[in-house]
């Protein structure tokens, strides 16, 4: 079912990457945005160019996983302008460089705590609101890598999983509400992410054709997106075959970390 063009959107990681070309996307007259990024002045020149395009544009720069901010900002943002659409899309990646590279305690900690609970950061208390309201949209920016895990970025993985199978869970119970839940498993992105991505990374898209393809997926009220097809299909096939073949398949994509890398 088609959903109505949201008018005040709020996109957490929209300082770089996919956040920023989707808030590039959403922009336009008659539009509220709040954007949510770390680094202030790459999310200033973000604002500016979507005030540019006619938008009203509010930004925080604010790390999702600080909950009690987080949730300060988007309740005062929300008072203001009844949030029609949430996406959750601030995220790191992680990848082992070498055979002998190891993703300990603290690092897997800092992967899971941004990736996973710095979406539910962003994704808890616009729900909140959201079921008082009846009404919302909330979209989670996994990853293609969602589908299975890879060895060459075992927390990255991890934590876009748990954010898919999180969504999977609530979308049900939230459309009870009237609120969609819709899960983005993107492939590879052309972005600053991807260009330290040490394995093969075919099928590539630029951020702005991702930014257009989610904007419409999302606005005819898809409960997941997953890019691209090829990709995706072949990531789920991987699922259907014995582990140890599908390891030894994404081993031979460069997805295993080596020595020589």
């Amino acid at each position: 079912m088609r959903s109505a063009s949201p008018h005040h959107v709020i996109i957490t990681g929209a300082s770089t990457g996919i956040g920023r070309a989707l808030a590039h996307a959403f922009a336009g007259p008659g539009v509220t945005l709040g954007l949510v990024a770390r680094q202030a002045e790459l999310l200033e020149a973000c604002a500016q160019a979507c005030r540019a395009k006619g938008a009203h544009v509010l930004t925080a720069a604010l790390d999702v996983r600080d909950a009690a901010a987080m949730a300060h900002w988007l309740d005062y943002f929300d008072a203001k302008h009844p949030v029609d659409l949430l996406i959750a899309n601030a995220g790191v990646a992680s990848t082992l460089a070498h055979a002998n590279d190891w993703e300990g305690s603290e690092r897997t900690a800092q992967i899971v705590d941004t990736n996973f609970t710095g979406a539910l950061n962003a994704a808890l208390p616009v729900i909140e609101r959201m079921r008082l309201r009846r009404r919302g949209h909330i979209a989670l920016i996994s990853s293609i890598a969602a589908l299975r895990g890879m060895a060459i970025s075992p927390a990255y993985c991890a934590s876009k999983a748990a954010l898919k199978a999180w969504g999977d869970s609530v979308r049900p119970v939230l459309a009870r509400d009237n609120i969609r839940v819709s899960i983005v498993l993107p492939g590879f992105v052309k972005t600053a992410m991807s260009d330290v991505f040490p394995g093969d990374k075919p099928f590539m898209w630029s951020a702005e054709k991702a930014a257009h393809h989610i904007q419409g997926r999302l606005q005819k009220g898809r409960a997941e997106i997953a890019f691209p097809g090829m990709l995706a299909f072949g990531m789920r096939l991987l699922t259907l075959l014995p582990a140890a073949l599908a390891d030894a398949i994404l081993g031979r994509m460069s997805y295993l970390p080596r020595e020589e890398r």
